[in-house]
């Protein structure tokens, strides 16, 4: 059987002044450890990596290589760029910082511009003949397209220090022709939770998500019954991660996971603007998430 894995995209804590809280950083990195889960920091959705400044980049790499080497796999994610050159910048931090393997987003050239397949090859190209990290190619509907097979395909096959793809589509049968093509040669993760289970039936390594920030264990829980043919309690793990999911979706996302953290006596800290944190009214209607779906307890069950 494939080696099973699953990611947590880290939040990046803030405090009440908006600043980088490096000690909530550290504790949040430290339970994602004691949960066994991988980490990808500095992300662009629950990573909040489009409010860093380099130097904030930079700062939460090296925490995070300081906190989870040599514990958990942990790498490197980014925001989404408008040009190879700001993936290669990124590139920079994420070797200095000490980290091995680092995501490489598909090109976002805003104003709803997408780029020609010729273009978006002659970007990934640069990138890996330029970096000599372990790479993980993403291709992810954010930004309004997705990679051809062919193209992961051929750069699979030309440079074998790329080491997985993570796919984020509704559609599954993007999922079952990348894991037919290359499904034998790199990993392969999914973008959230929601195709989880699925993706581990057809072939793939896991998934990723942002649930994880609030519950680690649960969500590493999927993998590791999966992994030991304990299918029954594979999905009942499933079931409560996607209520989990719906209730932060329907109630702001990052900013109702780090409410939820908080509220819970964990570190979560803040948004950053335009990111605002939860309202009084959306509190109570995230103390109710944790009542209902019994948070409170839930990291004592695996």
């Amino acid at each position: 059987m494939k080696n099973l894995s699953t990611y947590v995209i880290s939040i990046t804590p803030f405090d009440k002044d908006q600043a980088l809280d490096e000690q909530a950083f550290r504790g949040h990195l430290r339970r994602m450890a004691d949960a066994g889960i991988g980490v990808y920091v500095g992300g662009g959705g629950s990573g909040e990596a489009f409010t860093l400044s380099m130097a904030e980049q930079q700062r939460v790499l090296e925490i995070a290589a300081e906190e989870l080497k040599g514990k958990v796999e942990v790498r490197a994610m980014g925001r989404e760029p408008r040009t190879a050159v700001e993936m290669l910048e990124y590139a920079k931090l994420v070797k200095d910082a000490g980290l091995e393997t680092m995501q490489i987003y598909s090109l976002d050239q805003g104003h709803g511009n997408q780029p020609t397949p010729k273009a978006l090859e002659a970007y990934f190209r640069e990138i890996c003949e330029a970096i000599d990290l372990k790479l993980v190619l993403s291709t992810h509907l954010s930004v309004g397209y997705f990679a051809s097979q062919d193209l992961l395909s051929d750069l699979v096959k030309d440079y074998p220090h790329i080491v997985g793809i993570n796919l984020s589509t509704p559609d599954i049968t993007q999922l079952v022709r990348l894991i037919d093509t290359v499904g034998d040669k790199v990993e392969i993760h999914v973008g959230g939770p929601m195709q989880a289970i699925d993706a581990l039936i057809l072939g793939a390594n896991g998934f990723l998500s942002s649930e994880a920030n609030l519950v680690p264990k649960l969500c590493q829980s999927i993998v590791e019954h999966f992994g030991a043919q304990r299918y029954a309690e594979a999905h009942a793990a499933f079931d409560r991660v996607l209520r989990v999911f719906t209730r932060q979706r329907a109630l702001g996302g990052v900013g109702c996971t780090k409410a939820a953290l908080n509220m819970l006596g964990l570190p979560g800290g803040y948004p950053r603007k335009p990111r605002l944190p939860a309202s009084e009214q959306e509190q109570a209607l995230i103390k109710n998430m944790i009542a209902d779906l019994q948070l409170a307890s839930c990291e004592g069950q695996r």
